[in-house]
This record gives structure tokens, sequence and C-alpha cells, in this order.
């Protein structure tokens, strides 16, 4: 049986009394920023598929910037390795090109080749007017992962065609789910069920408010390493239970969106600010992959083979940048958290090798409080 998740009531940091810093946009979330759609396509089952020996609990998100435009749109990006045990394709083009076009899609290790074929023609379709012609174009969409084989059978190879398009046909605006859904489903977070979070704020810059989203697929770290806002919640919460001692073979995704008006260059600076999940606790661990992608929704032009001889941009100047350097680490970490309190316990069953519970809210305000650290 497949089903569908709904997000979780009340499960957000800031609904706890976690003390986050900052201004957030009204969703707190990557589509604060406008333009951005989001999509899931969540796959949880509660048997093993015939032939196979473990549940499937996995998925897809899709990300599209200027999801509402009829013909794709460029927009200028950096990426950043922090520790390479992972894969995001179309990055040597935006550390060239400075840009992608189409949408970012996230799921698990062993679906990035189906996530590949399935946006391309995805993107085929909808950009009909724009790739049916004889100009030789090429579609190069972004597709990341991390890996979710500890709660979902990975090498049955679940993902479908079908299954990233629907990921990619309900992009929206709105609010966005948490936990256990879409990429992030099968995902574990030091040691407690993580998966999709996501995050925002408000900055001012050069006399305007401008909006930062970030988004990430949480899948890294260990127990004893967990850090929220500066307390040391993972020696507090060992409990000696298997998922509690699960070694780093994690990763994480983290896409990070605004409306600045930010050049290739300072993009990829951006990016950069792999203390967004330094602040949680983690080094990087041999084999995680932890990936950053970060990109600008201002300055829209048109793809390169109609565009002008000469373009006319509006970039920010980063020696003013570090507030929006900081806000951006303050919204990763407060995702990665929000990721946390969203999930429910996945696993356990007599096909399973672990039970991942998600993290009790309780025992986290008990230990922040201890800690004076509660709004």
């Amino acid at each position: 049986m497949t089903k569908t998740k709904s997000p979780a009531p009340n499960a957000r940091a800031r609904d706890l009394g976690l003390p986050f810093p900052g201004r957030t946009g009204p969703l707190n979330a990557i589509t604060d920023v406008e333009g951005i759609g989001v999509g899931f396509r969540t796959i949880l089952e509660d048997v093993p598929r015939p032939g196979r020996k473990r549940p499937v609990r996995t998925g897809v998100t899709a990300i599209l910037p200027h999801a509402a435009s009829p013909t794709p749109v460029p927009v200028y990006a950096g990426v950043h390795r922090f520790n390479g045990n992972g894969e995001m394709t179309g990055t040597h083009w935006i550390e060239d090109g400075g840009y992608f076009l189409g949408p970012v899609v996230i799921t698990n290790t062993h679906a990035v080749g189906m996530a590949h074929h399935a946006t391309v023609k995805w993107m085929l379709e909808r950009y009909a007017s724009t790739y049916d012609t004889d100009n030789f174009l090429w579609v190069m969409p972004v597709i990341a992962e991390t890996y979710d084989g500890v709660l979902n059978d990975i090498n049955g190879l679940p993902l479908t065609e079908a299954d990233v398009r629907a990921a990619l046909d309900s992009l929206s605006s709105g609010p966005v789910q948490e936990g256990n859904c879409g990429g992030g489903t099968g995902m574990v977070t030091y040691g407690f069920k993580g998966g999709t979070g996501t995050s925002s704020r408000i900055v001012e810059f050069g006399g305007r408010e401008h909006r930062i989203g970030t988004l990430v697929q949480a899948n890294h770290g260990q127990r004893d390493w967990l850090t929220i806002r500066g307390v040391p919640v993972g020696e507090h919460m060992r409990d000696g239970t298997p998922q509690s001692q699960l070694a780093e073979r994690g990763s994480i995704i983290v896409v990070v969106a605004t409306d600045l008006p930010m050049a290739a260059s300072v993009a990829a600076s951006g990016a950069a600010r792999r203390y967004c999940i330094g602040r949680g606790g983690t080094p990087g661990g041999n084999n995680s992959g932890d990936i950053f992608l970060a990109f600008s929704t201002a300055n829209p032009q048109p793809m390169a083979h109609r565009a002008p001889a000469k373009l006319s941009l509006e970039v920010v100047n980063d020696e003013k940048l570090d507030p929006v350097y900081a806000a951006t680490v303050d919204s990763v970490e407060e995702a990665v958290v929000n990721a946390m309190l969203a999930a429910e316990d996945a696993g356990g069953t007599a096909f399973d090798r672990f039970h991942i519970q998600a993290m009790p809210h309780d025992q986290l305000v008990a230990v922040m409080r201890q800690y004076g650290r509660m709004r």
C-alpha cells in the first residue's frame, strides 16, 4: 500500500520556542522567495514488493525557480562541495557557465539516473515551444541525492519516471511539507528520523527588503555530534539504541535561493557557507556527501541563444554581504532542525533492520531549558 503523508502540525522549531534568530518570511520556507515552486512525490509502503525483502520508503523533491514561466529561465548560481561522497549533476556547467535552468530534483542515491531521464523528458514537454525547434538545444537539469538505504529498498530501484513527473507536476508556491516526504522520506539525521526541512529569512540590503529561502534534504551526522543553538543536545540523547549508535554514512543537500541580485561568483560564495551544517555539530564525515547549491532569481534573462550580445545586470556589492551570509547560516541550521522535528518514526517492522525514531520534542525542550536556551 502506498500512502501519502500529511504535514505534521505544530512541529517546527519556532513552534516549540527554540531561539532561532532573524525574521522569517510568512511561510518560513524556500517558497518565500517569489516565483519558486516546490513539489513532492512520497512513497511509503508497509510491506516489501513481490520478490523483495524490504519495504519502499523513498521519493522525489522538485524545486523550480520562475515556476510560472512558460519558458525556461536561467538563474545565476554557484555550488560548493563540503565533502564529496555524493552526487549533484550539472555542477560542472554551473561552475563554468555560472547558471542553470530548469528544476532542481532531489532523490535517493540509486535514482539519480531515473530522475535525470524523467526530468529531461518533463522539460522537453513543459517547454515544447523552446526545445521543439532546430536550434540544437540541450537540457541539463540539476539532480542531487542522499542515501536512504537504511529505511528504503534502495537496491530494488523502486522510483519510476511517473514518480519523478508526479513531483514536478505538483510544484506549488505555498507552504512546504517537511520531514518524511519527497526525497527526504527515508533519510536519517543525527541518528533521528530526518528528511526534508526548510526555512527563510528577510534581510535589508541597500535600503530594500530581500528574501533568502533554504531547503535541505538532511541525512547526515551522528547522535553524539548533534548541536542546536550551541547546546550539545546529542550528548543528552544517547540512549543505547542501535539508531543512536549509527556512524556518519549519510549526506545532506542544501539549496539556497534568494531574490538578491547575485552574480555567479557571489552565489558560489553563498553556497560555500558550509558552516550552515557545522553549526549542527557535523564535521563532514568521510562517507558524507555534503553539497550546496545557491541561486538568485534576480536578473532574469532569456536563454543564451535568444539573448543580446551584451547583458545589463544589477549585482550586489559583496563587501556588504556579511549579514546575508549570517542569515543564510541561521536559515539552514533552522531548516535541518525543522526536518527532524517534522519527521515521524520509520522502520521497526519485521522487514526492517532498524527502527529509526523521530526526535522526542519534550526531551529536546527539556535539554534546551537546562541550558537556558528557550524563548
